[in-house]
């Protein structure tokens, strides 16, 4: 009797290893990983305003840090200036133009007249050629005028550009969320002077919530990109969470050492994200952090059914 139940025992516990999940099903433990941004200033300066706090959420554009402007400022008023001696210059030129322009026209009359006198012998070519002369210089006065206005609308144009170059740099002063996230840290403090590309923050990006697993090539050769997926978190344990397939590493290689055990660490094996939807990760965000545990599913055939316990007790927006 004591050698049945023995048997027994042993037959229960054999039993009670094997995998409870179908045949067509693939796990893996797992973690949680989120995007992750490092915002950073483009030009160098000293921060003057830096509102956020670790663990702040943040939409989209909102402010992250300012830089010190004043010495942008101070330039946009030097390049107005000169834009309006430039403009001033114009109205110069183009009045001279206007003067030239109806002197020269007397002159060509003048001409004309003389020219006609000359062959009726009234007067000498001297006289003729002194009109001409005068018909000459005034030509001359209107294209020295002409290249005046040139010169002054062309000082205009670059004292717009530089206005509006300067007002880019004002802009990026202001340093802004490119994305909607979570401020992970906060790597600097007010009065810090940074280089051009200094990180100010660390931003989680929210809508980038993917889960990282590890699978045998037997398994990741029969994946999809775009296979649906579950996660199940120990955190979530009774709420399975949806996700796609978004990547299936070309290569393979050994598993991290979060794996458990010594086999699975031994085993070449492949990484797969599984990529929550922006909508997912939307409605998951204020529960899930980075590094969260917990298991990766997947079929190896998506026609088979998920198993109730991976059935979906809310359906993905």
């Amino acid at each position: 009797m004591f050698v049945a139940a023995s048997i027994g025992s042993a037959v229960w516990w054999l039993g009670s290893q094997r995998d409870p999940w179908p045949a067509y099903m693939v796990h893996s433990n797992g973690r949680m990983e989120i995007g992750r941004l490092d915002i950073a200033v483009k030009y160098p300066g000293r921060v003057i305003d830096l509102p956020v706090r670790e663990g702040d959420a943040l939409a989209a554009g909102a402010v992250v840090a300012r830089q010190d402007d004043a010495e942008l400022l101070a330039q946009i008023g030097l390049a107005t200036a000169a834009r309006e001696r430039a403009v001033q210059a114009a109205s110069r030129a183009q009045a001279e133009i206007d003067g030239r322009a109806s002197r020269q026209r007397l002159a060509r009359l003048e001409l004309t007249e003389a020219v006609k006198l000359y062959q009726d012998r009234q007067i000498s070519s001297v006289e003729r050629d002194r009109r001409q002369l005068g018909l000459d210089g005034e030509s001359a006065g209107v294209t020295g005028a002409r290249a005046g206005l040139g010169e002054a609308r062309a000082a205009i144009a670059e004292a717009d550009a530089q206005i509006a170059r300067l007002n880019i740099l004002l802009g990026e002063a202001t340093i802004r969320a490119p994305v909607a996230g979570r401020v992970e840290y906060r790597v600097i403090e007010v009065g810090t002077v940074l280089p051009a590309g200094g990180r100010v923050v660390s931003l989680l990006n929210l809508a980038d919530m993917y889960f990282t697993v590890f699978l045998p090539a037997g398994a990741a050769g029969k994946l999809a990109i775009g296979d649906e997926a579950r996660i199940v978190l120990d955190a979530l344990k009774d709420e399975p969470i949806p996700a796609r397939i978004s990547f299936v590493a070309s290569e393979a290689q050994f598993t991290p050492k979060y794996v458990e055990t010594d086999a699975e660490r031994a085993k070449l094996m492949y990484r797969v994200k599984l990529q929550l939807t922006p909508e997912m990760a939307q409605r998951y965000a204020p529960r899930l952090k980075a590094g969260m545990t917990g298991d990766g599913f997947v079929r190896l055939d998506a026609k088979q059914p998920w198993p109730t316990a991976l059935t979906l007790r809310q359906q993905p927006a």
